[in-house]
Formats: structure tokens, sequence, C-alpha cells
């Protein structure tokens, strides 16, 4: 599923192309996604100029005259520029029609995606009870220490909770505990505030590191242009079970944690 790092990459890609463009309606072949694509979009973004594209969790927000398309890629889902003359193929679910014959079509194979639309996104049920933006100003020592006091929830695990911390998905969860040299088991309540501090950091640049380099290509994500990301080539932990430490050359772990693989270093990372 593509993450915060896709996500970013995706709306740096197509925010050069697409600010101050003009919509002229909405082809949909396909309105079985995750939720129903509205039934009139074509005339809800007729005639409306995109402003600019915003980005919350892993949520992009494609802001308008007169409110906002919430798009969200799903398990497989991406968003390319193209033209009317490119011919769809079976899963391209969705073309916006901009002028000089542009096209931003929408491809989801899996279909567990979303594109919505809202008069006033920050205030949509998906929207609304976000958490805090890891790169963002307001997630710093303090916030987190504040969030983790009293929890017995493990670290990984709240670092995963899109209603307190949103994007931080597992891959990026699993790199960024690594290089903090935090065990992914540890209760969040026990994470001291210069623990705290150094998670911070770690969060902030795996994630920062990961856009620079596209995101994460594992299967299905490529970008507005159809180029893959090449994170995955630089991974400490995340998949390398079996296979030594990139630090210390000790056997990388694997665990499940909540349905979902961990991946750690018992020397490098501690409770």
């Amino acid at each position: 599923m593509p993450e915060l790092p896709e996500v970013e990459t995706v709306r740096l890609g197509l925010t050069p192309h697409l600010a101050g463009r003009m919509l002229y309606g909405a082809c949909v072949r396909e309105p079985r996604l995750r939720w129903p694509v509205p039934a009139k979009l074509n005339e809800l973004v007729d005639g409306q100029r995109i402003h600019r594209i915003d980005r919350r969790g892993k949520y992009l927000l494609v802001q308008m005259d007169q409110g906002s398309l919430i798009i969200h890629l799903g398990m497989s889902g991406s968003l390319r520029l193209t033209t009317t003359a490119t011919k769809p193929e079976k899963h391209d679910h969705l073309d916006l029609l901009l002028a000089n014959d542009g096209v931003l079509r929408y491809r989801d194979p899996r279909r567990f995606g979303a594109l919505l639309w809202s008069a006033h996104p920050e205030q949509h049920p998906l929207i609304a009870h976000l958490g805090l933006e890891p790169l963002g100003e307001s997630f710093s020592d303090a916030s987190l220490h504040a969030l983790c006091q009293g929890r017995k929830t493990a670290i990984k695990l709240l670092l995963m909770d899109a209603h307190l911390i949103v994007g931080v998905g597992n891959i990026y969860a699993n790199e960024s505990l690594f290089h903090a040299g935090i065990d992914p088991l540890l209760a969040a309540g026990n994470l001291t505030r210069p623990r705290c501090a150094r998670l911070v950091d770690a969060v902030k640049n795996t994630l920062t590191k990961s856009i620079l380099a596209g995101g994460s290509s594992l299967r299905d994500f490529v970008d507005g242009h159809g180029n893959p990301g090449y994170f995955q080539q630089t991974y400490f932990v995340y998949g390398r079970a079996g296979e030594p430490c990139r630090a210390c050359g000790i056997t990388v772990l694997q665990i499940r944690q909540s349905n979902r693989s961990t991946f750690y270093c018992p020397h490098c990372q501690r409770r």
C-alpha cells in the first residue's frame, strides 16, 4: 500500500502540471471503488480550476474553486498524466479531463482506493480525526512524549495509529525504529523524552529520504509519470529477516504485531 512518502511523491510530481489548470469534466468507467465514486462527479468538477494539491496523511486533496477531490490510492492505485488519445486499459477506472486534451487517469486493479468529493475536506469523516503530520512542526519530542504517556501499546503500533500520527506505515515504522535504536516491542509509555527526540528525528529523516528516492516500489507503486521509487534498495531491516544487520552483522529478526510483519535487529534496538 502506498504510504506517506509515496503519496507525497505523487503530489510533488503532479502539482507543477495541474496547479492552475481547468477541469472540463470526468469520465467514470467503474464507480465501484472502496466507496462509490460520486454519481455527479462530472458535473461537480466541470469548469473548476485546480488551485493546489495538498496531502493529509495518505490522502491527496485536490483543492478547487468550490470544493476538493479526496483521493486515496488504496493497495494498488495510481494517478498518471496522459492524453485523451491514450486508450484506457482494463483497470483505468476514471479520467479527470483537462484542457488541451489532457487527462489525469486513475488506475486501481484491486479497486480498494477512493475518489470522493467534499465542499469542506477538512471536515470530512476520513480527514477530520487524523493525527499529527510526522513531517510537520507539530510532531516533536514533546508531542510524541505526550502521546506516549500512560500507554502500554507497543511503540511500533503507536507510530502506525493514524488517529495519533498519520502516514507512518509499516515500512517506515520498522526503519525509523531501527535508526532510533528502539525495540519495536517497547511499551510506548516507557519511552523517555530523549528517546522520543531520537525517534522523531528518525521518522522525519526516514520519510524525507524516501521522498527524495521517489518512495518505495514493492508491488504496484509508480508516480504520476509512471516511474517507480527506489527507497527499497536502502532498507536496513524491513524485509531482511535472516540477513545480517547492515550496522552490526547480527541476524535481523521477524515477528508479528497486530497481523503485520515487524523486522528488527536485537543488538541495535533495545528496550
